[in-house]
């Protein structure tokens, strides 16, 4: 028989001890999140159903994202042991400067409809963690606003090639001296892709009042209060557009866009060059020719063309035909500092995430960007220390194996 007895108040008084109550409602919510799809589900939560869809979704069947995400569900990792890692070095080496993560922040476009914070928020973090942040051309805050929010951090500059080329001219000066390092030229969209949750949601940018979108906006009141009472939402690189992201695509930009133009770039930019939207590994070995810095391997985040092929798997084929005169990056399905790990194992120089820390600013603004960090740079120590790993150089794809 088992003896039983009643607690004493002293040992209740160790088990029974609530959480403290945080009282600011930011910081609660983002205290529930330990993951990226974590935020994700907070943002989807904190914003229209539009909004959450134009950054969530991708085109037409969202093949290329699903693609993307399942080839890093089949790495396999081959841990090291007995190889002491109490101190992990996470910083690398990126076009000749230093970054201390191995992975920087996306391009994207329309930022502040995600939050009014915006394109600040996340320099502000890109600044404070010592990683590059990209502005796009499709941005809601401008170049230079971008440089004063944060003087100190490594900020590129995404560039599509316009119709108009005075205007590509006078974005590419705009950038280099304000201080911008590096041109990411996107050549993945010669037309919009087919947005299908766009469509069906009617998002026009910036954001209309619709009956819809109104109702919607019963249901979001803290976002339609920010929109309605901080500085107007526009384009700061464009003039303003009052349809879709694919109308505006196929309206602004150069489907006759070809290697010339690329050569155009290449001698109007003086600062490091990288292609954008590779997806074959002839193409990378062309543009490499051509004087790029370094190729970006990316289906745009599966938004452009379904059924793209898979930056992780084209990874070792491009690595190849590259042969090392430039760096090869990798963007498109990471959720997970575990995912950036893999794909410096297979021979990345560097990860751009996008929605990651898109969920963390829809979930609470520069705090959530914050959070986003966190979360994949914890990720990422926890994963070199199981693997053996101290430093980023020491990854080697018999780490990480697709299945």
């Amino acid at each position: 028989m088992t003896k039983r007895r009643l607690p004493k108040p002293s040992e209740l008084r160790e088990i029974l001890r609530p959480k403290p109550f945080v009282l600011d409602p930011t910081e609660r919510r983002l205290g529930r999140a330990h993951t990226i799809p974590d935020l994700r589900t907070i943002a989807r939560l904190r914003t229209p159903r539009a909004v959450f869809d134009y950054t969530d979704g991708a085109a037409e069947l969202e093949d290329s994202l699903r693609r993307a995400r399942q080839a890093f569900r089949r790495v396999e990792f081959h841990p090291n042991v007995l190889r002491g890692v109490a101190d992990v070095d996470t910083s690398t080496t990126v076009l000749g400067k230093r970054s201390a993560l191995p992975f920087a922040f996306a391009p994207t476009g329309f930022t502040r409809v995600m939050h009014h914070e915006g394109e600040r928020a996340v320099a502000h973090v890109a600044q404070r963690e010592g990683i590059p942040v990209s502005l796009s051309t499709m941005g809601t805050t401008s170049i230079e606003d971008v440089a004063a929010a944060a003087p100190e951090a490594r900020k590129w500059f995404q560039l599509y090639v316009w119709r108009d080329r005075g205007a590509g001219l006078d974005l590419m000066r705009r950038a280099h001296e304000s201080g911008f390092d590096t041109l990411l030229l996107t050549v993945d969209t010669p037309v919009g892709g087919a947005r299908m949750r766009d469509v069906r949601n009617g998002l026009t940018i910036p954001p209309t009042l619709t009956p819809r979108t109104f109702l919607d906006g019963a249901m979001h009141p803290a976002w339609w209060f920010n929109l309605l009472t901080t500085e107007p939402l526009q384009f700061a690189s464009l003039s303003s557009w009052g349809g879709t992201v694919a109308e505006l695509i196929n309206h602004m930009f150069d489907p006759a866009l070809n290697f010339d133009d690329l050569a155009w770039v290449r001698e109007n930019w003086p600062g490091k060059l990288v292609v954008k939207g590779i997806q074959n590994a002839d193409d990378a070995r062309d543009v490499v020719k051509h004087g790029a810095d370094a190729v970006l391997l990316s289906n745009h985040g599966g938004r452009q063309l379904d059924r793209a092929p898979t930056p992780l798997e084209l990874l070792p084929p491009t690595l190849d035909a590259v042969n090392g005169d430039a760096e090869v990056w990798l963007d498109t399905g990471i959720l997970s500092g575990g995912d950036i790990v893999a794909a410096i194992a297979q021979g990345a120089t560097t990860c751009l995430v996008g929605r990651a820390y898109l969920y963390g600013l829809m979930a609470g603004g520069e705090r959530g960007v914050q959070r986003c960090v966190d979360i994949l740079r914890t990720e990422i120590v926890r994963t070199m220390q199981l693997l053996g790993v101290r430093t980023i150089d020491a990854l080697r794809p018999s780490h990480a194996t697709l299945r």
